[in-house]
């Protein structure tokens, strides 16, 4: 965890004896109990509220804490009572190999029926992952859209195009490649193979590459890799946003995610996500305005908003061009 001022939000994954030290604190302190979706419970304390989620993803839980006293809250109790460990504060002395040079690759849009996926890879070393760290990188579902606008922006005006490569799909493209691929996965694992063949052209002496593992084996981006990808060091890991490289590169990949959804007006303006009645609302709007075409220049049309847009509307896919047809494989997006 990184101790940047300011900083409000922090997220963890608990072992199952982690979970219970938590609930043994949680039961003797102070604690209010909140009713939160989806958690196993939430509390709320002096300035801050915890909440563990229910889902079990590699046999850990997510706990979120936020608020103005969260930094307190894991400094003085949850560091010393439940992880046994002291980190925040301590990133550069237990992680030295985060501001040593190397690279890191995310995305944004994945899970966003409109809208494009965008891919971006960045290099740091040890003076920019300082000056990353000055400017607020970190995680970018840890921020609002605001400071993801604005420290997107100032994190490529630091990198300058030298050392940050970006891959946009917008969505006439991303239909395309998906009929062809026809897997989430490979689609990914070709747009974060580009960028990072892209960000070592510039930086030939990168060594090392950090990527989320998106998929469920680590063969799926190495072998999409290209030749200079495939000389570094590959390294893939679940929660790799908190190397510092990463969490840049999710804060660009949104920003310029957030900027292709912005519209020129405020009537244009697409909204986020995929299971907001919202997406299909407008969706089926403007298939009624611009006719089934705009599903394809505008939305990603394998998940099953589609069809349930086109039903409403009066249409069914046979009314789309092919690309437009190809529908989820077991375990895609669902929208």
């Amino acid at each position: 965890m990184d101790a940047s001022p300011g900083k409000t939000v922090f997220t963890y994954e608990l072992s199952e004896i982690e979970q219970e030290r938590l609930l043994g604190v949680m039961l003797s302190g102070n604690y209010r109990k909140r009713e939160v979706p989806y958690s196993l419970w939430s509390v709320e304390g002096p300035g801050f509220n915890a909440t563990l989620y229910e889902k079990v993803k590699h046999g850990k839980r997510k706990l979120c804490i936020q608020g103005k006293g969260a930094e307190d809250f894991v400094l003085f109790t949850l560091e010393p009572q439940v992880l046994m460990r002291a980190e925040l504060g301590y990133e550069d002395v237990l992680h030295p190999e985060n501001f040593a040079p190397h690279a890191g690759s995310d995305e944004s849009g994945k899970g966003d029926f409109f809208g494009p996926l965008v891919v971006c890879c960045c290099y740091t070393d040890e003076t920019l992952s300082k000056a990353m760290k000055d400017l607020g990188a970190r995680d970018c579902k840890q921020m609002s859209d605001a400071q993801v606008l604005k420290t997107g922006a100032a994190l490529r005006e630091l990198l300058t195009p030298a050392r940050y490569s970006v891959v946009k799909l917008g969505n006439a493209a991303y239909n395309r490649l998906y009929a062809k691929m026809r897997n989430i996965n490979r689609m990914l694992a070709w747009a974060h193979a580009t960028a990072i063949e892209d960000l070592l052209t510039k930086q030939p002496g990168c060594p090392r590459v950090v990527v989320d593992q998106f998929a469920r084996t680590e063969a799926v981006i190495a072998r999409a890799l290209k030749p200079r990808g495939k000389k570094a060091e590959l390294v893939q890991m679940h929660k790799a946003e908190s190397d510092i490289a990463v969490a840049a590169a999710s804060v660009i990949a949104r920003e310029l995610f957030l900027r292709d959804m912005s519209g020129d007006r405020p009537e244009d303006k697409l909204p986020i996500g995929s299971s907001d009645p919202r997406v299909k609302e407008f969706a089926i709007e403007r298939v009624k305005a611009e006719g089934v075409n705009y599903l394809m220049n505008h939305c990603k049309t394998h998940f099953r908003t589609t069809d349930q847009v086109l039903e409403a509307c009066g249409f069914s896919r046979k009314d789309l061009p092919p690309e437009g047809q190809v529908t989820n494989a077991a375990g895609q997006f669902a929208g």
